[in-house]
């Protein structure tokens, strides 16, 4: 996620089950996935159109009949899991309960998510800044979208009194994601933390910031004696 990541080599054995897999996709999807894969390992520059296509085991003809271009494959790496997280995210903003644990599942959520998805949020970071315009001002604009609803369940928290009101819930976000767009500069799926064991801290972590030391029920108990 974050830019001027270094490209990661791969065994040779992951390789080999990584394109299996991916034989039993849709052409589109492993255009996707050879290309996230490419541009992870040798960079967005350095990987031709005809390396991806040899990858996905397709042709030239059929990548173009889905794709204008290579900066067309790039901007789709990205575009696919943002909206697969926003949805994620809408859910939990609208589901039921306690704001807390509506949120608390929601952040677990987008670093399990991004840990699974580590290629494409490298691949992205470390190029976006190739994309045409109109397709950086696209992300940048489905990008505020998830921060501003993720902000607004912060804010839901600190007007039920469950977070604190002297702790701006910008800063609480941007504090959050920041971390979190730095996971392809240390994380690896073969570590000793997996992806949710990283959400839960950088969850704890949050929350630690957030919560307010009195609950409200406490408070209301306390007005009442």
């Amino acid at each position: 996620m974050a830019a001027g990541t270094s490209a990661r080599s791969r065994p040779t054995n992951g390789n080999r089950a990584t394109r299996a897999a991916e034989r039993d996709l849709s052409v589109p999807e492993r255009l996707i996935a050879a290309a996230s894969r490419l541009f992870a390992e040798k960079g967005y520059e350095s990987t031709s159109v005809q390396e991806v296509v040899m990858a996905a085991g397709v042709t030239k003809g059929a990548m173009y009949h889905y794709f204008g271009s290579k900066d067309d494959l790039l901007y789709e790496i990205y575009h696919r899991v943002l909206v697969m997280q926003t949805e994620r995210l809408e859910t939990f903003a609208r589901g039921e309960g306690p704001i807390e644990e509506r949120l608390r599942a929601a952040a677990i959520d987008v670093v399990v998510t991004s840990t699974q998805n580590l290629d494409d949020l490298t691949v992205f970071f470390r190029s976006m800044h190739m994309l045409e315009p109109a397709k950086q001002r696209a992300i940048r604009t489905e990008r505020r979208r998830y921060h501003e609803r993720f902000r607004a369940m912060v804010e839901e928290g600190q007007r039920a009194g469950v977070f604190r009101d002297d702790v701006s819930a910008d800063l609480a976000v941007h504090y959050f994601f920041g971390a979190l767009h730095h996971l392809p500069t240390w994380f690896r799926a073969s570590g000793r933390m997996a992806g949710r064991d990283v959400g839960a801290a950088f969850v704890d972590l949050l929350f630690r910031g957030l919560l307010a030391a009195t609950p409200p029920a406490a408070r209301r108990s306390a007005r009442r004696g």
